[in-house]
């Protein structure tokens, strides 16, 4: 194996499992300052003078960067070796927080979050492949998977727990400082235990007009997203934006067909299992993403909740993700392939996002959030380990970190398309029944369980492509049995005799 094929300096299982808490710890960082600012917003916007329109871009600068950044980042990782991308990007992340827990003035936030979302990007796009091409055996590596998913699927709604403790207890700036030591140690602890490859970028260009195209493409494609969920999907300028995305998107395809190096080869899209899987992951993260804003606003605005037990309201979540991914889903996965394992896992987040499109306005979180959050937490916890194999399954070696990237970038895209189609149409919605004069708990409700049914649909949309597109992989084929040893002359003379 390469050493592009072996994060860690040795071998033995403890390294490899230290260097898999490296990894996660990492992602567990990024993933987190996705959603812990939510809940900080109004703290934020008190203590910088944010105007309303400007304080969405408290989160926007940091997803921007993040989704258009991704996939370069994963194809320089398989260049340049993604042990050096991967502590780059936490280095960036690491500086990038300490700035944004001391920023004074909108301004130096805004451009902090930016360089947040980059770091966040550059490290993010890696850690798949370098957890796939550490562990190789079926078992081991689902279980290694399963570990990642969970890492990546609860991360959210953790940061939605911890950043109401943090802003309350000592002020929304700890938001930020408590990525610091332990992006610090996370550093320390990489350089000590992931070993340093080459890559394969010896000799070969980099595509600087390809990665030109798809990072403007993306970064322009995620700035419309968000844009469209204050103008409108069919204003004049989300349609301009939209259409601008596109043609540097078709352009980008026309370079990687004519390049000699092409940044993304296009190849890719032959494996079935890759193409299938980014198609999943899109529509489920679009239908599912939705949950951890729009129950949010829920308990929030209607249940009356206040941020630490909203928080409260959505570990029973994390909770399943943890115990499916971490405990059953390898060992479904093993058993069964990840195929019918994810299959089951996207029937039962359609019926969780079901169960939400029922909430009432004078309900109560035991009767309409509660039961909703168990298929949830245990069809996502199911479907992600599954889906993160599937998708990995068709990349070579080489390509193992272009495919990362291509994962995560399609989540990012997933995520900020689901919660903008999402929100626009409950907001929609809600502002169409208060002009009829629908009581506002009422109308916002309305709204929440339109999005609800819309984010299902999503989910079902996913399970269809899903059973119809996915295979399971070849399993790999058993090692043959040692010949017996030729027996000695003596032995032989003995039982002749």
């Amino acid at each position: 194996m390469s050493a592009q094929a072996a994060p860690a300096r040795a071998d033995g299982g403890a390294s490899r499992r230290l260097a898999l808490a490296i990894l996660c710890a990492g992602q567990l960082m990024v993933i987190l300052d996705g959603t812990i600012v939510n809940v900080a917003l109004p703290s934020i916007q008190e203590s910088l003078g944010f105007s309303p329109s400007g304080l969405g871009w408290v989160v926007n600068a940091y997803l921007i960067p993040f989704g258009g950044l991704l996939l370069l980042s994963g194809r320089f990782g398989d260049l340049f070796g993604r042990t050096r991308v991967f502590t780059t990007g936490l280095v960036v992340f690491t500086l990038a927080s300490l700035l944004c827990g001391l920023a004074r003035n909108p301004a130096v936030l805004l451009a902090s979050r930016f360089l947040q979302g980059a770091g966040g990007a550059v490290t993010s796009s890696v850690t798949l492949a370098m957890v796939v091409t550490m562990y190789t055996r079926p078992g081991e590596r689902a279980r290694a998977i399963g570990v990642y998913s969970f890492v990546q699927s609860a991360g959210g709604t953790l940061g939605l727990l911890l950043g109401g403790v943090l802003t309350q207890a000592a002020g929304w700036h700890w938001i930020f400082f408590v990525n610091v030591p332990i992006g610090a140690v996370a550093v320390f602890m990489a350089r000590r235990t992931l070993r340093a490859e080459e890559g394969t970028g010896e000799g070969r260009s980099t595509d600087a007009l390809g990665a030109v195209l798809i990072t403007a493409a993306l970064m322009l494609a995620v700035y419309t997203v968000v844009e469209a969920a204050d103008r409108g999907f069919g204003s004049a300028r989300t349609l301009g934006l939209g259409i601008a995305a596109l043609v540097l998107l078709v352009l980008f395809l026309v370079r990687q067909a004519r390049a000699a190096d092409p940044l993304l080869p296009l190849r890719m899209f032959r494996f079935r299992n890759v193409s299938g899987a980014l198609g999943t992951h899109t529509l489920m993260i679009s239908g599912m993403f939705g949950f951890q804003f729009l129950a949010v606003l829920y308990m929030q605005q209607v249940l009356g909740f206040d941020q630490v037990r909203t928080g409260l309201g959505v570990v029973p979540v994390s909770l399943l993700i943890g115990l499916m991914s971490l405990l059953l889903a390898p060992r479904l996965i093993a058993r069964a392939g990840p195929r019918p394992v994810l299959l089951v896992g996207l029937v039962l987040i359609a019926g969780g996002l079901g169960l939400l499109g029922r909430i009432s306005a004078d309900g109560a979180y035991l009767t309409d959030v509660f039961p909703a959050t168990v298929p949830l937490g245990t069809g996502f916890g199911l479907a992600m380990p599954a889906l993160a194999g599937l998708a990995m399954s068709g990349a070579t070696p080489r390509d193992s970190g272009l495919a990362s990237g291509m994962f995560n970038t399609m989540q990012q895209v997933g995520a900020s398309l689901g919660l903008a189609v999402l929100s626009t149409l409950a907001a929609s919605h809600t502002s169409t029944l208060l002009g009829d004069g629908t009581g506002r708990a009422d109308a916002l409700t309305e709204g929440y369980r339109l999005a609800f049914r819309v984010g299902c649909c999503l989910v079902l949309g996913a399970l269809v492509v899903a059973a119809a597109v996915l295979r399971n992989p070849p399993r790999p084929a058993a090692a043959p049995a040692p010949r017996p040893a030729a027996a000695r002359p003596a032995e032989t003379d003995t039982a002749s005799a």
